[in-house]
């Protein structure tokens, strides 16, 4: 029996987000850049047996829930093969996937058949217009198919991931709301927060959870906290009084939740992350293409499992950007 991941502040570590990919077909614009983007080469991106192979060692960790994201995953060829192979892996129990949708209609018979029930798709408008000023694609109208195919299939839960900017998507709040009510999807409203890179941040763009919840309560009817909800998980989540439909609120900014973290991350290129403002990294791929042993990359998991820090301070004058953009360490 491995002892379980437990940093210096106490947090267990259960939860492994997996980038399968840094390039996207959208380019949204607080993640990428429209051009140039230079896309990490195809050798140095894991294949799926190395990223099979560090998430069973993760696993006899007591790391039990895996999110596949990108960039964005579905441009990644046979993706249910590796979530097959992902989901047969001893002591995984949950297996989600965050997409932007866009392939997810072509794909999504295969990828719950592979194993996936829960999805997330990020779509932060339901106005083509604003979608396009948004993501530079016009490609609303696949999303949207795309998630009543989900729907179909009996995915569960949808969850939609709706980036909330002040000054951009206020009109879209209460839309998606509404849209998440009449089918059974919860809303999920995250303050902008972008990493960086580019040079985006700008306290004056967040629009702050307790905004959204004042305008959802004025325009439809109150929320209600749902109570027993997971601590460690990044949303808080309400029931309209009503009894129709829920929300989350990811509020990173205005209320962080990192001294609840139980999240680590591995990007597409092989580099192990304890934090998504992380501005050290850890040489996964080194290893696995060296013929490290197992026991090597688990002492370099609780390595960075011990260096985690106590939390982003991306609202604070001593806050330093990573050097990667979103896409670069995944969502």
């Amino acid at each position: 029996m491995h002892p379980a991941l437990i940093d210096t502040h106490s947090r267990l570590h259960d939860s492994l987000r997996i980038s399968v990919t840094d390039r996207c077909n959208i380019r949204c614009c607080y993640c990428m850049p429209e051009h140039p983007v230079e896309f990490v080469p195809r050798r140095e991106i894991l294949s799926f047996e190395e990223i099979e192979r560090f998430v069973r060692i993760a696993a006899r960790l007591g790391v039990n829930k895996l999110r596949l994201t990108g960039g964005e995953p579905l441009v990644r060829k046979d993706l249910a093969g590796l979530i097959a192979r992902l989901r047969a892996v001893e002591g995984i129990g949950d297996l989600a996937l965050t997409t932007n949708g866009v392939l997810l209609g072509e794909q999504a018979e295969a990828l719950f058949r592979a194993g996936v029930g829960r999805v997330n798709v990020h779509l932060d408008t339901l106005d083509r217009e604003r979608f396009i000023r948004i993501t530079r694609r016009d490609e609303l109208g696949r999303i949207l198919e795309g998630i009543e195919v989900c729907r179909r299939l009996g995915f569960q839960p949808i969850k939609i991931n709706a980036v909330a900017v002040k000054g951009l998507t206020e009109p879209d709040i209460v839309p998606l709301a509404r849209f998440g009510r009449e089918r059974g999807i919860e809303i999920r409203y995250i303050e902008f927060m972008p990493l960086d890179a580019q040079g985006l941040w700008d306290p004056g763009k967040v629009l702050p959870a307790g905004e959204i919840v004042a305008m959802l309560e004025r325009e439809i009817c109150p929320l209600v906290e749902l109570p027993g909800e997971d601590p460690r998980a990044p949303a808080s989540r309400y029931r309209f009084a009503d009894g129709v439909g829920t929300i989350g609120l990811i509020a990173s900014v205005s209320r962080p939740f990192c001294l609840n973290c139980n999240r680590i991350r591995l990007t597409a290129d092989g580099k192990l992350r304890y934090c998504l403002f992380a501005l050290e990294e850890f040489d996964v791929r080194g290893l696995l293409r060296s013929g490290a042993t197992d026991r090597e990359i688990e002492a370099l998991i609780r390595s960075a499992v011990g260096k985690k820090w106590p939390g982003h301070e991306i609202n604070q004058s001593r806050f330093v950007p990573p050097g990667r953009p979103m896409c670069a360490i995944g969502g």
